[in-house]
C-alpha cells in the first residue's frame, strides 16, 4: 500500500515535492505536534518532522504511528531522504496531485480551459487537467519540464525513475 504522509511546518515545502510523485501529503499551516500526531495516528499517516520532540511522544516511541525524523535542511535532500528511507516508488501517477491542496486532478478538454488560461498557453498545449479543489489549471509547459528535470536529477535511477517516461496520459 503506497503511504500517505502528514508534513511538519519545520519541512512544510516537502509536501510539493511529495506531491509532485504522486504521493498524498497532508500539510496543514499552525498544526501543534498533538494535532500532527493524532491526525498520523487516525489517518495512518507518516509523519515528516524536523522536530526530536515528536519522536519522544509515546506513540512515536512505540511504533503506533510511523516518524522520519528530517536531517538535511534543502528541500531537495529532505526529499532524498524520504525517497531512499521509505524507499518510494513512481508510477503513472506522477504530477497527478494538484500542488497546493493534495488533490486529485482531473483531465480537461481544450475548450474548457479556453478562458482559463493565458492565450499562449491556449495555442502551444494541447493537454490539460484542473484540481477540483482549487480549480488550478495545468498542463505540460516549460514550469512542468524544470519539475521534473529538478526531480529527474536529484532521484537515482533506482529509486524513482525507473520506468520510463512515468506519467499517465496526462498526469501533469
Amino acid at each position: 500500500m503506497k503511504p500517505k504522509f502528514i508534513v511538519d511546518l519545520n519541512v512544510g515545502k516537502l509536501a510539493k515535492r511529495l506531491r509532485m510523485l504522486g504521493y498524498d501529503a497532508l500539510f496543514i499551516n499552525g498544526l501543534d505536534d498533538n494535532e500532527l500526531v493524532r491526525i498520523a495516528l487516525k489517518e495512518g499517516r507518516v509523519l515528516l518532522t524536523r522536530d526530536t520532540g515528536i519522536l519522544r511522544r509515546g506513540v512515536a516511541f512505540t511504533g503506533k504511528i510511523k516518524v522520519v525524523l528530517i536531517e538535511a535542511e534543502n528541500v531537495r535532500e529532505q526529499l532524498r531522504q524520504v525517497v531512499e528511507t521509505l524507499r518510494l516508488e513512481s508510477g503513472s501517477d506522477m504530477f497527478s496531485l494538484c500542488l497546493e491542496c493534495n488533490v486529485p486532478l482531473i483531465p480537461r478538454e481544450k475548450e474548457e480551459v479556453r478562458d482559463l488560461v493565458p492565450p499562449y498557453v491556449f495555442r502551444t498545449q494541447e493537454q490539460y487537467v484542473q484540481c477540483p479543489g482549487c480549480n488550478r489549471i495545468y498542463w505540460r509547459g516549460t514550469h512542468w519540464q524544470r519539475m521534473r528535470e529538478e526531480l529527474e536529477q536529484l532521484l537515482t535511477p533506482g529509486n524513482l525513475f525507473h520506468n520510463g517516461e512515468n506519467s499517465a496520459s496526462l498526469r501533469l
